[in-house]
């Protein structure tokens, strides 16, 4: 198979497709690769680099979408990228299609078939499933948002002028984050290591008791309810929104009658920016811009967090896509995702159906059930 990844073109977002390992391992199992020129500069990979591991070298990314079969990369494609695919073509990457109605129609129209990083599931612990492709930008993701939100914080950023850690007669920062999965156990376990007073929200009794049991008394845990998210941000100089539900839209928990009682200067850190935000006044910003103010509060919500730290992000997040990569590029999607479930349920748009239920639902789509594409 003829497997190309290209230069990311979203703002102020370094982080690539395939590394140079990655396309030597691809070249390896036989397949021929395509790298847009370029395209692996913002981790420190040269296009020598790429074309020692066995990479051809391509002049633009017109080339490698009119001539690959299956593009791999990182964020979800940009309209002129869109506008390059093909029915037929393997798109493997993030997608976040929920609270995107206008990426979604596109791929649609295209006849691509869409695999989303973030809805690859994984055996769990518990009996559920992991979502392990999202597993490690979001690991990323919650560390960078204490340091953002911190940051933030700062007088000349806009925020309230708190050091998260105090110093000895001056109370630290309080700390909320709401959601205790990947994303807020991260960020938790940066905003203890800093000194902060943390406090996380979750509905999952079996989290709670989790987190619990790791940061003993260097975090307190609440059970996730609007009375007590309510009372929590009206004390916090730093909110983290790390909630997540798969697939889909994420669930407005902090209205904007909430920001009435928080203090001036505080900040809101939107993980979930990705899939819609979990702040009702979040919108998505960019690195470039990464902050504004309603009513007195900071928000942070760029969109693509882990592109800041695009080298240790591009490695982390190649070392879990590259094995589904190459087991689609050996087998065809197809017969990958029948001997593989966890990777069918990557599956969102196929041939101008939209195969993820919980996006068909969110956008007013009738759903295709992968079982059935799969025949």
């Amino acid at each position: 198979m003829r497997v190309g990844t290209v230069r990311e073109i979203k703002n102020h977002e370094y982080r690539v497709g395939l590394t140079p390992e990655s396309a030597h391992e691809l070249a390896a199992h036989g397949h021929e690769v395509w790298v847009e020129t370029g395209a692996g500069l913002g981790i420190g990979a040269t296009d020598a680099d790429y074309a020692a591991a066995g990479a051809a070298i391509q002049p633009d990314a017109e080339t490698v979408f009119r001539g690959c079969e299956m593009i791999v990369k990182v964020k979800e494609p940009q309209g002129p990228e869109r506008a390059l695919l093909r029915a037929g073509q393997i798109l493997y990457t993030y997608l976040h299609l929920a609270p995107d109605p206008e990426q979604t129609a596109d791929l649609v129209k295209s006849g691509v078939t869409a695999i989303a990083y973030e809805t690859v599931t994984g055996p769990a612990a518990n009996g559920g499933h992991s979502l392990p492709l999202l597993k490690p930008m979001s690991q990323v993701a919650g560390r960078m948002a204490i340091q953002a939100g911190a940051t933030a914080l700062e007088k000349a950023h806009g925020g309230r002028g708190v050091l998260l850690g105090g110093v000895p007669g001056v109370l630290p920062g309080r700390v909320l984050v709401i959601g205790g999965g990947v994303v807020g156990f991260n960020a938790a376990q940066m905003a203890v290591g800093l000194g902060a007073d943390v406090t996380i929200l979750d509905r999952d009794p079996e989290v709670l008791e989790r987190l619990g049991i790791h940061f003993e008394s260097r975090a307190k845990t609440r059970f996730s309810n609007r009375a007590n998210i309510q009372q929590m941000i009206c004390e916090a100089e730093l909110v983290i929104g790390a909630v997540l539900v798969p697939g889909a839209a994420a669930p407005k928990l902090v209205t904007r009658d909430m920001l009435g009682c928080m203090k001036p200067g505080a900040v809101l850190v939107d993980v979930a920016i990705d899939q819609g935000g979990c702040f009702e006044t979040s919108h998505p910003t960019t690195h470039a811009d990464p902050t504004f103010v309603v009513d007195g509060i900071v928000h942070y919500c760029v969109a693509n967090m882990p592109g800041a730290v695009a080298r240790t992000s591009t490695y982390a997040l190649n070392n879990v896509t590259l094995p589904h990569a190459l087991r689609i590029a050996d087998l065809g999607w197809r017969e990958a995702m029948r001997t593989d479930p966890h990777l069918a349920a990557g599956l969102n748009v196929h041939a101008g159906h939209v195969t993820c239920e919980a996006v068909a639902c969110e956008l007013g789509y009738e759903p295709v059930p992968v079982a059935e594409v799969l025949g």
